[in-house]
Order: structure tokens, then sequence, then C-alpha cells
């Protein structure tokens, strides 16, 4: 199916885009891999008569280590990702979610600043942001200002940007020494979207966990922190009735629901049981026994 009519833009400047964004608000979109709008518009799910394109706007595909952290650009493609040796030395959580990210065809065009500004609660990439406490830089007409992972995603198809605004960067910062993270996903079949994901990120001191995040992916209507989970885990050593009991809110705390995928109570058994495994994985990763 064609998609319907729409004006498209490719400017080469990140100012000549907000320009373009606010003179058409609430009816220009940003185009950047287009693995996520092109579909929708194609299908005719969704009509937009304005699309705004990244991909001649130079600087803003690159992974860099800083002294406190990494920095991501927005149009940094998901395969770059997958095969940097930065992210998965610094970041294990991030590889284990770009490697099992759609299919390599999708990898190798999609990209990072797309996926989390679609905000699609299937999404592996929003969870992971979250887990690992990034933060996201937003530029529009007044300038810059950054926005926390865990504050970015509003709802279902719906984030902190403003209609004139663009992700341009994502800054994780690093976590302690005695510290790793873990993306685990369950899906039936290898194209299909997950029944249910986890991440993971904790940091050890001693024998004990002294910081942990915890965020889900395909079981609520957006990516967010499961703070109660979090609390079984933060000043516990980290035995088995821990870990049980952080899965068990995590099961608890979660939204899903009935559908082809499976039913509620299915989905929330998948949820408790990967979660422990992510927990585990994150424990092994960060040191710990």
């Amino acid at each position: 199916m064609n998609p319907p009519t729409f004006e498209y833009f490719a400017p080469t400047g990140i100012d000549e885009v907000i320009d373009i964004l606010a003179k058409y608000p609430g009816e220009a979109k940003i185009l950047a891999g287009g693995q996520s709008i092109i579909p929708l518009l194609k299908s005719r799910i969704s009509s937009i008569p304005y699309l705004v394109s990244l991909s001649e706007v130079k600087g803003l595909s690159y992974i860099d280590e800083g002294s406190e952290g990494v920095r991501i650009g927005a149009m940094t493609i998901d395969s770059d990702l997958e095969n940097s040796d930065l992210v998965k030395k610094r970041f294990p959580i991030l590889h284990d979610a770009t490697e099992q990210l759609a299919d390599p065809l999708v990898r190798n065009v999609g990209t990072i600043g797309g996926n989390l500004s679609h905000a699609d609660p299937a999404n592996d990439l929003p969870a992971v942001m979250i887990a690992l406490g990034a933060r996201f830089t937003l530029r529009g007409k007044g300038g810059s200002r950054e926005v926390e992972a865990k504050d970015f995603f509003l709802d279902t198809f719906t984030t902190a940007l403003e209609p004139e605004e663009v992700l341009t960067e994502i800054n994780i910062p690093f976590w302690g020494k005695k510290s790793g993270g873990a993306y685990v996903k369950f899906k039936k079949n290898t194209w299909n979207f997950s029944v249910a994901a986890v991440a993971v990120q904790l940091e050890l001191d001693g024998n004990r966990c002294r910081k942990a995040h915890i965020a889900t992916t395909s079981v609520s209507p957006k990516s967010g922190r499961m703070e109660k989970a979090e609390k079984a885990l933060i000043g516990a050593e980290l035995n088995d009735h821990a870990i049980s009991k952080a899965a068990a809110e995590v099961a608890t705390s979660s939204e899903p629901v009935s559908d082809s995928y499976g039913p509620e109570e299915y989905k929330r058994e998948i949820l408790r049981r990967i979660t422990r495994e992510a927990i585990n994985k994150a424990l092994s990763r960060a040191g710990g026994n």
C-alpha cells in the first residue's frame, strides 16, 4: 500500500530542522531511520503531512567516551551500537538489547534516537536507558535541555519532546566498579515483539546491593522504573530470597493485558522468571556470587 501524500524536507543543519518543526507545530514529524514511521505511513495507520529527515544533518552519529560516561548521537545506527567494543565493555546491558533488536536489516538502518523518540512500549531500548539512568539532550527554539530517561516516556507513543524539539544526544553515566547489567527478553518467534522483557542494572557494596534500577518492556503502557522491586534489592544481600521478592514485585507492578501473545497471568509469570534471570546475570557481571 502507498502512503498518504506528504511534504518531505531534508535540512542539513539542526537549526533548520527546528525551524521547520516550529513552522508546522504538531504536523511535522522527524524521520530518522524510518523503521517505525514508514510502516505506519504505508499501512495508512497514520497520516503525517510533513516529514523532516535527519539523514543530511551532520554530527548526530557518534559513540564517545568521556570521564563520566558515554555520549551517543541520536542518529547512531543500532548495528553500530551492537558492534561497539566500548558498549560491550562499559554497558553489556545495552549490547544485550541491541543484538536482539528486531533483525539485522532493521538494525542496519534504525537509529537509537528514532527508537527512543517513537516510545513504543514494546521497543527494547527505552527500558535499557531507564535502567542505566541515561539522560537525553533535547534541542528546540529555546536551546537545549536535559531530561532523565525515566521522565522522558510519558505514555504509549508519547514523550516529553515538545512539538519543535529534537532528541540530539543520549548520555549514559558510568556506574561504580562493582556494577553490571542485563537485558532479558522473551518472545515466541524471531519476528515477533517480546511477550515480556526486563532491564536490570546493579551496583554492589561488598556483598550487598548498593543501587538498583529495573525497567520493563511490553507489559505496561510505557517503559518505567519498577521502584518497589528496586527497594527489595537495595541494602540486601542478593540471595535467592531477595531476588525472588524483587521478581515478584516486578510481576505484580506490571500492567500486562491479555492478547494474541498470551493471557495476563501467563505474561506475569514470564516476567517473574526473566526478572530472576536478569538479576542473576547482572549480579554475575557485577562480580557478585
